[in-house]
């Protein structure tokens, strides 16, 4: 049935406004949290801005009347795994529109009875039979993988692209992320709540580093109130990982390949896990970016110049993103959403969560950029209404730095001091040339009053960002 998810069904209209008007109590009341993490309301013009008045009206004389469209998740509307340039756009919108998408976690599956049972877009994406795989590719690696297609080299369920009429190679693309929703679970048996999971994993920072017994993989499901009672999570059960043999008969003893089905009569549940913990939350999407220009198909694993798998809990409500643009279209695709994350992401995985975002574009041309704070961009940054935060990697742009065999070397090359490099670097070029700072000053500036913190450790190419609050250039003469 239509949940305002399906643009074919007739009635579509009534369904998305009868969805809407449920949703809106529930999403007022998961966002309280998020709000206030993200800095509170989208940025408005006037105030500290990467976007000078002067740069904003010569971007927005551009626009013509503005446009909302709604991108929903089905296995029609999603790439599973890795971004490309030669995906054919979900929808092409101007700049100044606006596109609400959906987003389903990759790790639905660990309980698809809260999950993706009775959802038609998380069913037709997650549907894995003998006879049919509702997503076949899932992953940048090669057809004929033994895991399936793709080889789940990458694992994030991405909605888009998303084409931005006229953009083109060294524009900077602005993405204002104005609201975040939760995904309730469609089961009657779980009417108002929304789920997520949380994997301890082997590609976690934890797992050869282990005090009680051997090496092992622990799934724990979160349970968020969407009805308004309260604005945190909290742990429901966890299980530890039973291996999972898929539709096609292949064995998986580890969480090796997107979507596996677990199959819970084989698993063990441990109940009043975490008990008496609450776990605030904070929306955001981990993986949200523009399609890179270095390679065809790309592992949505490892972040780099154009965004990708960041997973600052930053990238919620209120928040602003600037991605350089490296292909025409941009190709903006969005996915991998968390209920809440700590930094590092240590064990792997955030609360994994399907959310719905609504996103404004806005495309700054590269002939406008001159002598602008956006001048040199050439990295996705984060900006709030109070804070500017500078995202560093071990490798900028790991593509281009490391070569032909990139996508394989990234994952044994990544050091939080290369990350700590390059963020510093970025924030020393970020005050000199936005603030006009000299570099000495600008290295005293950053001991005394910036923040570095570890972004992730988990996603091949780690993240260290740097946070510099705007207040502090308050009485600097512009």
């Amino acid at each position: 049935m239509c949940r305002g998810d399906d643009p074919t069904c007739a009635a579509f209209a009534e369904h998305r406004l009868r969805y809407r008007r449920e949703m809106e109590p529930e999403r007022r009341a998961f966002l309280k949290s998020g709000f206030v993490a993200s800095g509170g309301a989208a940025l408005v013009s006037g105030g500290l801005s990467l976007v000078s008045p002067a740069l904003a009206q010569t971007s927005t004389s551009r626009l013509k009347q503005k446009a909302h469209y709604h991108l929903p998740a089905n296995a029609e509307t999603v790439h599973w795994g890795y971004f490309s340039k030669s995906l054919k756009p979900q929808v092409e919108i101007a700049s100044g529109d606006f596109v609400t998408i959906e987003t389903l976690t990759h790790h639905a599956n660990d309980d698809a009875e809260r999950m993706v049972t009775g959802d038609p877009g998380a069913e037709s994406v997650f549907l894995w039979t003998k006879e049919r795989k509702g997503v076949a590719r899932r992953g940048a690696g090669p057809e004929d993988s033994k895991l399936g297609p793709g080889g789940g080299l990458g694992v994030h369920i991405c909605t888009g692209p998303v084409a931005i009429r006229g953009a083109e190679p060294g524009d900077v693309l602005e993405v204002r992320i104005l609201d975040v929703a939760p995904r309730p679970s469609a089961n009657p048996k779980f009417k108002g709540l929304t789920f997520g999971s949380n994997a301890a994993a082997w590609w976690g920072y934890h797992y050869n580093d282990m005090l009680e017994g051997k090496k092992r993989e622990v799934v724990t499901i979160y349970e968020v109130d969407a009805g308004g009672g309260r604005d945190w999570a909290r742990a429901v059960y966890s299980f530890p990982w039973p291996g999972v043999t898929d539709p096609d008969g292949r064995a998986h003893p580890t969480i090796d390949y997107p979507g596996l089905p677990v199959d819970h009569t084989k698993t063990t549940r441990t109940y009043d896990v975490l008990k008496g913990i609450r776990v605030p939350i904070r929306p955001h999407f981990g993986t949200m970016g523009v399609a890179p220009a270095e390679a065809e198909m790309v592992n949505s694993i490892p972040p780099s110049y154009t965004g990708g798998n960041i997973d600052n809990w930053r990238i919620g409500k209120g928040a602003t993103m600037y991605y350089p643009v490296a292909v025409p279209g941009a190709l903006f695709s969005v996915g991998d959403p968390h209920a809440s994350q700590g930094d590092s992401e240590l064990c792997g995985t955030a609360i994994e969560c399907s959310l719905t975002g609504t996103f404004q574009f806005i495309l700054h041309k590269r002939a406008d950029l001159a002598g602008t704070s956006l001048e040199a961009l050439d990295f996705p940054m984060i900006e709030t209404s109070e804070d500017w935060v500078l995202s560093g990697f071990s490798y900028p742009n790991y593509l281009k730095d490391l070569g032909a065999d990139a996508q394989n070397a990234i994952f044994q090359k990544s050091s939080i001091d290369l990350a700590m490099r390059d963020a510093f670097r970025k924030m020393r070029q970020f005050l000199m040339h936005t603030q006009g700072l000299t570099e000495d000053e600008a290295i005293s500036l950053m001991s005394v009053a910036v923040d570095f913190g570890i972004t992730q450790v988990v996603d091949g190419n780690w993240g260290v960002h740097a946070i510099v609050k705007k207040s502090i250039f308050a009485e600097r003469p512009v």
